[in-house]
Protein backbone atom coordinates (compact mmCIF):
# COMPACT_ATOMS: atom_id res chain seq x y z
CA UNK A 1 0.00 0.00 0.00
CA UNK A 2 1.34 3.54 -0.91
CA UNK A 3 2.11 5.68 2.09
CA UNK A 4 0.19 9.32 1.53
CA UNK A 5 2.73 12.20 1.55
CA UNK A 6 1.62 15.66 3.04
CA UNK A 7 3.60 18.18 2.41
CA UNK A 8 3.30 22.20 4.04
CA UNK A 9 5.60 25.46 3.38
CA UNK A 10 5.62 26.99 6.32
CA UNK A 11 7.43 30.28 8.03
CA UNK A 12 9.89 28.90 9.80
CA UNK A 13 11.96 32.00 9.82
CA UNK A 14 11.88 35.34 8.64
CA UNK A 15 8.58 38.21 9.53
CA UNK A 16 6.08 35.25 9.51
CA UNK A 17 8.33 32.88 12.03
CA UNK A 18 6.29 33.83 15.20
CA UNK A 19 3.68 31.54 13.33
CA UNK A 20 5.17 29.65 10.98
CA UNK A 21 6.67 27.73 13.92
CA UNK A 22 3.54 27.13 16.10
CA UNK A 23 1.58 25.41 12.69
CA UNK A 24 4.82 23.56 12.52
CA UNK A 25 4.35 22.38 15.61
CA UNK A 26 0.84 21.99 15.53
CA UNK A 27 1.20 19.75 12.27
CA UNK A 28 3.89 17.44 14.24
CA UNK A 29 1.52 16.99 16.92
CA UNK A 30 -1.38 15.79 14.18
CA UNK A 31 1.50 13.69 12.58
CA UNK A 32 2.10 11.68 15.50
CA UNK A 33 -1.39 10.24 15.80
CA UNK A 34 -1.37 9.86 11.78
CA UNK A 35 2.28 7.99 11.57
CA UNK A 36 1.37 5.88 8.65
CA UNK A 37 1.73 9.11 6.89
CA UNK A 38 4.55 11.07 5.53
CA UNK A 39 4.99 14.58 6.60
CA UNK A 40 7.12 17.05 4.66
CA UNK A 41 7.73 20.60 5.79
CA UNK A 42 9.60 23.40 3.94
CA UNK A 43 10.89 26.35 5.41
CA UNK A 44 9.48 29.63 2.83
CA UNK A 45 11.38 32.10 4.88
CA UNK A 46 8.25 33.95 4.96
CA UNK A 47 9.57 34.91 0.81
CA UNK A 48 7.48 34.71 -2.04
CA UNK A 49 10.23 34.18 -3.93
CA UNK A 50 11.14 31.42 -1.76
CA UNK A 51 7.77 29.99 -1.21
CA UNK A 52 7.11 29.37 -5.19
CA UNK A 53 10.06 27.23 -5.61
CA UNK A 54 9.73 25.29 -2.38
CA UNK A 55 5.78 24.49 -3.20
CA UNK A 56 6.73 23.57 -6.76
CA UNK A 57 9.15 20.94 -5.23
CA UNK A 58 6.72 19.72 -3.16
CA UNK A 59 4.18 19.33 -5.55
CA UNK A 60 6.37 16.65 -7.34
CA UNK A 61 6.59 14.83 -4.02
CA UNK A 62 3.54 15.19 -2.18
CA UNK A 63 0.17 13.68 -2.84
CA UNK A 64 -1.51 16.72 -0.41
CA UNK A 65 -0.61 20.34 -0.42
CA UNK A 66 -0.90 22.45 2.89
CA UNK A 67 -1.01 26.16 2.43
CA UNK A 68 1.62 28.77 4.13
CA UNK A 69 1.12 30.67 6.98
CA UNK A 70 0.04 34.69 5.85
CA UNK A 71 -2.88 35.77 3.06
CA UNK A 72 0.21 37.63 0.92
CA UNK A 73 1.80 34.27 0.80
CA UNK A 74 -1.27 32.30 0.38
CA UNK A 75 -2.27 34.28 -2.43
CA UNK A 76 0.63 33.15 -4.11
CA UNK A 77 0.09 29.95 -3.18
CA UNK A 78 -3.46 29.46 -5.03
CA UNK A 79 -1.66 31.00 -7.97
CA UNK A 80 1.02 27.95 -7.84
CA UNK A 81 -1.90 25.21 -7.50
CA UNK A 82 -3.82 26.27 -10.18
CA UNK A 83 -0.83 26.52 -12.70
CA UNK A 84 0.01 23.10 -11.37
CA UNK A 85 -3.52 21.68 -11.76
CA UNK A 86 -3.08 21.05 -7.87
CA UNK A 87 -5.65 21.85 -4.95
CA UNK A 88 -3.78 23.40 -1.81
CA UNK A 89 -5.60 23.30 1.55
CA UNK A 90 -5.36 27.08 2.87
CA UNK A 91 -5.07 27.22 6.76
CA UNK A 92 -3.27 30.72 6.82
CA UNK A 93 -4.67 33.05 4.62
CA UNK A 94 -8.49 34.09 5.90
CA UNK A 95 -8.29 37.44 3.08
CA UNK A 96 -11.74 37.26 1.35
CA UNK A 97 -9.81 37.55 -2.01
CA UNK A 98 -7.46 34.18 -0.90
CA UNK A 99 -10.94 31.96 -0.11
CA UNK A 100 -12.63 33.03 -3.31
CA UNK A 101 -9.62 33.29 -5.57
CA UNK A 102 -9.35 30.06 -7.53
CA UNK A 103 -12.47 27.96 -6.80
CA UNK A 104 -11.66 23.58 -7.32
CA UNK A 105 -7.73 24.76 -6.33
CA UNK A 106 -8.28 25.96 -3.02
CA UNK A 107 -9.85 25.05 0.15
CA UNK A 108 -9.96 27.26 2.77
CA UNK A 109 -11.12 26.13 6.53
CA UNK A 110 -10.93 29.65 7.82
CA UNK A 111 -13.10 32.66 8.84
CA UNK A 112 -12.80 34.79 6.05
CA UNK A 113 -11.54 38.27 7.32
CA UNK A 114 -14.49 40.11 6.00
CA UNK A 115 -16.23 38.40 9.22
CA UNK A 116 -13.08 38.65 11.68
CA UNK A 117 -15.23 41.50 13.57
CA UNK A 118 -18.50 40.27 14.21
CA UNK A 119 -18.26 38.66 17.47
CA UNK A 120 -16.95 42.32 19.06
CA UNK A 121 -19.25 44.56 17.14
CA UNK A 122 -22.13 42.28 18.02
CA UNK A 123 -21.23 42.15 21.52
CA UNK A 124 -20.54 46.02 21.12
CA UNK A 125 -23.91 46.39 19.78
CA UNK A 126 -25.74 45.24 23.10
CA UNK A 127 -24.12 47.57 25.46
CA UNK A 128 -23.56 51.64 25.23
CA UNK A 129 -23.94 52.97 22.11
CA UNK A 130 -20.52 53.88 21.09
CA UNK A 131 -18.72 55.41 17.84
CA UNK A 132 -16.02 52.82 16.78
CA UNK A 133 -13.16 54.03 14.97
CA UNK A 134 -11.11 51.22 13.09
CA UNK A 135 -7.92 51.48 12.64
CA UNK A 136 -6.80 49.48 9.31
CA UNK A 137 -2.80 48.40 8.61
CA UNK A 138 -1.10 48.58 5.60
CA UNK A 139 -2.03 45.45 2.95
CA UNK A 140 -5.12 43.52 1.98
CA UNK A 141 -5.36 41.84 4.91
CA UNK A 142 -6.32 45.27 7.18
CA UNK A 143 -8.21 46.79 4.08
CA UNK A 144 -10.54 43.67 4.33
CA UNK A 145 -10.91 43.36 7.72
CA UNK A 146 -11.69 47.15 8.06
CA UNK A 147 -13.99 47.13 5.49
CA UNK A 148 -15.77 43.68 6.72
CA UNK A 149 -16.17 45.57 10.38
CA UNK A 150 -17.78 48.90 8.32
CA UNK A 151 -20.49 46.59 6.51
CA UNK A 152 -21.05 44.55 9.87
CA UNK A 153 -21.58 47.32 12.02
CA UNK A 154 -23.85 49.15 9.51
CA UNK A 155 -26.12 46.22 9.61
CA UNK A 156 -26.37 46.14 13.57
CA UNK A 157 -26.63 50.38 13.55
CA UNK A 158 -23.25 51.03 14.88
CA UNK A 159 -21.33 54.31 13.76
CA UNK A 160 -17.87 53.73 12.57
CA UNK A 161 -15.26 56.31 11.58
CA UNK A 162 -12.35 54.56 9.43
CA UNK A 163 -9.07 55.43 9.76
CA UNK A 164 -6.23 54.28 7.13
CA UNK A 165 -2.52 53.30 7.53
CA UNK A 166 -0.48 56.40 8.99
CA UNK A 167 -4.23 58.08 10.15
CA UNK A 168 -3.76 60.18 13.30
CA UNK A 169 -6.27 59.07 16.10
CA UNK A 170 -7.78 62.55 16.82
CA UNK A 171 -6.87 64.31 20.37
CA UNK A 172 -10.33 64.58 21.48
CA UNK A 173 -12.82 62.15 20.35
CA UNK A 174 -15.89 63.69 21.89
CA UNK A 175 -17.86 61.51 22.80
CA UNK A 176 -17.42 57.92 24.04
CA UNK A 177 -15.88 55.49 21.19
CA UNK A 178 -14.20 52.13 21.10
CA UNK A 179 -11.33 51.15 18.76
CA UNK A 180 -11.42 48.19 16.93
CA UNK A 181 -7.42 47.70 15.07
CA UNK A 182 -7.09 45.34 11.96
CA UNK A 183 -3.24 45.13 11.14
CA UNK A 184 -0.01 43.43 11.64
CA UNK A 185 0.37 42.24 14.94
CA UNK A 186 3.18 45.11 15.44
CA UNK A 187 0.93 47.79 14.07
CA UNK A 188 -1.81 46.83 16.42
CA UNK A 189 0.56 47.14 19.43
CA UNK A 190 1.69 50.87 18.25
CA UNK A 191 -1.74 51.93 17.60
CA UNK A 192 -3.10 51.06 21.14
CA UNK A 193 -0.35 52.50 23.31
CA UNK A 194 -1.13 55.67 20.81
CA UNK A 195 -4.73 55.54 21.46
CA UNK A 196 -4.12 55.03 25.47
CA UNK A 197 -2.14 58.05 25.62
CA UNK A 198 -4.71 60.66 24.37
CA UNK A 199 -7.00 62.58 26.56
CA UNK A 200 -9.43 60.93 25.55
CA UNK A 201 -8.60 57.28 25.67
CA UNK A 202 -11.21 54.51 23.84
CA UNK A 203 -13.74 53.30 26.81
CA UNK A 204 -13.62 49.50 24.48
CA UNK A 205 -10.32 48.43 22.54
CA UNK A 206 -10.46 45.01 20.46
CA UNK A 207 -7.54 44.36 17.80
CA UNK A 208 -6.52 41.11 15.96
CA UNK A 209 -3.44 40.88 17.94
CA UNK A 210 -4.55 40.35 21.03
CA UNK A 211 -6.02 37.01 19.90
CA UNK A 212 -2.97 35.77 19.87
CA UNK A 213 -1.05 35.08 23.81
CA UNK A 214 2.02 36.72 22.64
CA UNK A 215 0.18 39.87 23.16
CA UNK A 216 0.48 39.59 26.65
CA UNK A 217 4.09 40.30 26.44
CA UNK A 218 4.03 42.58 23.87
CA UNK A 219 1.99 45.14 25.51
CA UNK A 220 2.36 46.93 28.80
CA UNK A 221 -0.76 46.42 30.14
CA UNK A 222 -3.47 44.11 28.23
CA UNK A 223 -6.14 43.77 30.69
CA UNK A 224 -9.39 44.98 29.40
CA UNK A 225 -7.95 44.43 25.68
CA UNK A 226 -10.61 42.13 23.65
CA UNK A 227 -9.05 39.72 21.03
CA UNK A 228 -10.38 38.54 18.04
CA UNK A 229 -9.24 34.68 16.29
CA UNK A 230 -9.57 32.03 14.42
CA UNK A 231 -9.33 29.45 18.10
CA UNK A 232 -9.09 29.93 21.30
CA UNK A 233 -9.34 26.80 24.13
CA UNK A 234 -13.18 25.66 24.59
CA UNK A 235 -14.35 27.27 22.23
CA UNK A 236 -14.44 24.77 19.23
CA UNK A 237 -16.57 21.76 21.20
CA UNK A 238 -15.84 18.40 20.25
CA UNK A 239 -14.41 17.31 17.32
CA UNK A 240 -15.97 14.47 14.83
CA UNK A 241 -12.52 14.19 13.47
CA UNK A 242 -9.01 13.79 13.81
CA UNK A 243 -7.43 14.46 17.08
CA UNK A 244 -9.75 15.98 20.03
CA UNK A 245 -8.65 20.06 21.39
CA UNK A 246 -7.87 18.26 24.81
CA UNK A 247 -5.29 15.63 23.61
CA UNK A 248 -3.88 18.31 20.89
CA UNK A 249 -3.56 21.33 23.62
CA UNK A 250 -1.97 18.47 26.42
CA UNK A 251 0.54 17.34 23.41
CA UNK A 252 1.32 20.68 22.51
CA UNK A 253 1.87 21.77 25.93
CA UNK A 254 4.53 18.86 27.22
CA UNK A 255 6.51 19.92 23.84
CA UNK A 256 6.55 23.57 23.66
CA UNK A 257 6.17 24.30 27.63
CA UNK A 258 2.71 26.50 26.74
CA UNK A 259 -0.55 26.30 25.05
CA UNK A 260 -1.02 27.35 21.66
CA UNK A 261 -2.10 29.74 19.75
CA UNK A 262 -4.61 29.29 16.34
CA UNK A 263 -1.87 29.36 13.51
CA UNK A 264 -1.39 25.28 15.32
CA UNK A 265 -4.91 24.18 15.69
CA UNK A 266 -5.94 25.59 12.14
CA UNK A 267 -3.04 24.08 11.10
CA UNK A 268 -3.88 20.56 12.10
CA UNK A 269 -7.71 20.60 11.05
CA UNK A 270 -6.50 21.51 7.42
CA UNK A 271 -4.30 17.85 7.80
CA UNK A 272 -7.19 16.21 9.45
CA UNK A 273 -9.81 17.10 6.79
CA UNK A 274 -7.51 16.73 3.76
CA UNK A 275 -6.53 13.28 4.45
CA UNK A 276 -10.25 12.50 5.81
CA UNK A 277 -11.03 13.45 2.21
CA UNK A 278 -8.17 11.80 0.40
CA UNK A 279 -9.25 8.54 2.30
CA UNK A 280 -13.04 9.32 0.88
CA UNK A 281 -11.62 9.74 -2.77
CA UNK A 282 -8.40 9.29 -3.66
CA UNK A 283 -5.73 12.40 -4.08
CA UNK A 284 -6.36 13.65 -7.04
CA UNK A 285 -7.62 17.18 -7.78
CA UNK A 286 -11.44 16.78 -8.85
CA UNK A 287 -11.78 13.96 -5.88
CA UNK A 288 -10.39 15.89 -3.53
CA UNK A 289 -12.63 19.04 -4.17
CA UNK A 290 -15.73 16.77 -4.34
CA UNK A 291 -15.34 15.58 -1.29
CA UNK A 292 -14.42 18.62 0.36
CA UNK A 293 -17.57 20.55 -0.98
CA UNK A 294 -19.78 17.55 0.16
CA UNK A 295 -18.50 17.25 3.88
CA UNK A 296 -19.80 19.05 7.16
CA UNK A 297 -17.82 18.38 10.03
CA UNK A 298 -16.41 19.56 13.35
CA UNK A 299 -12.58 19.30 13.84
CA UNK A 300 -10.50 20.60 16.97
CA UNK A 301 -10.90 23.94 15.02
CA UNK A 302 -14.34 24.05 14.97
CA UNK A 303 -16.92 24.04 12.23
CA UNK A 304 -16.38 23.25 8.49
CA UNK A 305 -18.25 23.82 5.45
CA UNK A 306 -17.47 25.27 2.02
CA UNK A 307 -19.18 26.98 -0.46
CA UNK A 308 -19.92 24.42 -3.26
CA UNK A 309 -18.75 27.13 -5.82
CA UNK A 310 -15.87 29.26 -4.74
CA UNK A 311 -13.94 27.04 -1.79
CA UNK A 312 -14.78 29.76 0.95
CA UNK A 313 -15.35 28.65 4.75
CA UNK A 314 -19.01 28.78 6.22
CA UNK A 315 -18.94 27.66 8.63
CA UNK A 316 -16.25 27.89 11.21
CA UNK A 317 -17.09 31.06 13.31
CA UNK A 318 -14.56 33.80 14.33
CA UNK A 319 -13.68 33.73 18.75
CA UNK A 320 -14.10 36.74 20.84
CA UNK A 321 -11.30 37.10 23.46
CA UNK A 322 -10.69 39.46 26.52
CA UNK A 323 -7.71 39.72 28.55
CA UNK A 324 -7.98 39.74 32.40
CA UNK A 325 -5.18 39.89 35.05
CA UNK A 326 -4.43 36.11 34.33
CA UNK A 327 -4.79 35.77 30.43
CA UNK A 328 -7.58 35.93 27.94
CA UNK A 329 -10.67 33.81 28.44
CA UNK A 330 -13.57 33.83 25.96
CA UNK A 331 -16.05 36.00 26.04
Amino acid sequence: MTTLTVGACLSLSGKHARFGTQARLGLEIWHASNSALDLVIEDDRSDPAVLQVSLRRLSDQCDILLGPYSTQLMRRAGNIATELGRLIWNHGGSGDDVEAAHPEHVVSVLTPTSRYAEPFLRHLAGAEALTVRIVQGKGGFGRQVAAGAEAIARSLGIDTVRLGPGDDLPQSAGDAWALFCAGAFEEDIETIEQARSLPTPPQVVCAVAAGVREFGQALDDPRGVYGVGQWFPGAAGPAELGIGEPDFLAAYRDRAGVLPDYPAVQAAAAATIATHCAAAGGTGRDALWSAATELETTTLFGAFKIDPDTGIQLGHQATLVRWGPDGPAAV
